[in-house]
């Protein structure tokens, strides 16, 4: 990570200044802006760097408009302007829909909605429009329903199947190896197995279940999520397949079937 005196050097270029301009900006000397972007000469011949005050450092922010966060390697955002552009995400959803008793109702997206989500997620007009229901065990929270479409998660969901999430309201609560429905600016509406590497990079990690596709495992950018829904339950129109232990089993308790029932005869 840069440190500060590298922040402030990048500051001074970006504006077009030298050490000398910059200073008189803020109304110091120019002394004291070397000492702390190239430092002062020492008698071994290594240069010591002056760590910036608190009143330089609100200087600086003020006058240049400068982002805290970028001072201090939060942020790649050197100006205030810049963070206004990125997208926050929000704890809560932008639109919830209620009965007539004031409980949060299920609101269901079809796959033939999903273009008009992308745009109108936020639109309480919009979510009007839009099937909503009332699930009394879905109660601790917002949920949405989902249509699946396509195949990528096959294995686990299948194409037009229903999937239920509930709100994520922090983005850190995402746990990895989990499903979640994820609205993006990018990739519109995608049901994906996800894990969390937004605090170490800033995106998520998107898998699919199905491995006899083209399905490549990709990443997600934080900035352009919208809505995040942990998928807490499904409803499928597909019967599983009984697995092996089963036929296993099956097969057991037939013979044992077959076997008294010899026995019972011998009697």
């Amino acid at each position: 990570m840069e440190s500060i005196h590298e922040k402030i050097r990048e500051i001074i270029l970006y504006f077009h200044l030298n050490n000398n301009s910059f200073s008189k900006r803020l109304g110091v000397t120019s002394t004291t802006i070397d000492s702390i972007t190239n430092g002062r000469p020492q008698p071994d011949g290594t240069r010591k760097r002056t760590k910036p005050g608190y009143d330089l450092l609100t200087s600086i922010i003020n006058e240049f408009n400068i982002n805290p966060d970028y001072l201090f390697g939060k942020s790649t955002a050197m100006l205030q302007s810049d963070t206004k552009k990125i997208q926050t995400y929000a704890g809560i959803p932008q639109v919830v829909a209620v009965n007539h008793q004031g409980d949060e109702n299920v609101v269901y997206v079809p796959i033939k909605a999903r273009a008009g989500y992308l745009d109108g997620y936020g639109d309480a007009e919009y979510i009007e429009t839009l099937p909503s229901f009332n699930m009394p065990h879905l109660n601790n929270g917002t949920y949405r329903c989902f249509e699946v479409q396509g195949n990528s998660m096959v294995r686990t969901f299948f194409d037009g199947d229903l999937v239920f999430g509930k709100y994520v309201e922090d983005l850190s609560d995402i746990k990895d190896g989990r499903v979640y429905v994820i609205v993006s600016h990018n990739d519109g509406i995608v049901l994906k197995r996800v894990i969390n590497r937004i605090e170490e990079r800033g995106k998520l990690i998107l898998k699919s279940d199905n491995k006899d596709g083209n399905y490549p495992t990709y990443t997600m950018n934080v900035e352009d999520i919208m809505e995040v829904w942990y998928v807490t339950m499904f409803a499928s129109k597909q019967m599983p397949e009984p697995v092996d232990v089963y036929d296993r089993l099956h097969d057991l308790e037939s013979k044992v079937i077959f076997l008294e029932e010899e026995l019972r005869n011998k009697n």
